[in-house]
């Protein structure tokens, strides 16, 4: 998944729960996305433009980034 923005992502489809690890080493859970749309981030062709319109400001979310 080679990305300039976008180091890992992770879904729990159970949970709806999707985790973005950036580039910079911040992690963020993003609440109640559905698997269609963790789906088509998994496999875009641009994982950051894809993350900026369909995932950025449209779910809730928290940093969970270790210390």
């Amino acid at each position: 998944m080679p990305s300039t923005a976008i180091a890992d992502i992770d879904y729990d489809p159970q949970q709806r729960c999707l985790t973005v690890t950036f580039i910079t080493g911040r992690v963020y859970q993003y609440d109640e996305v559905p698997g269609d749309v963790a789906g088509a981030f998994a496999t875009a062709p641009s994982k950051g433009a894809y993350f900026n319109r369909y995932i950025r400001d449209r779910y809730a979310f928290r940093e969970i980034t270790p210390v």
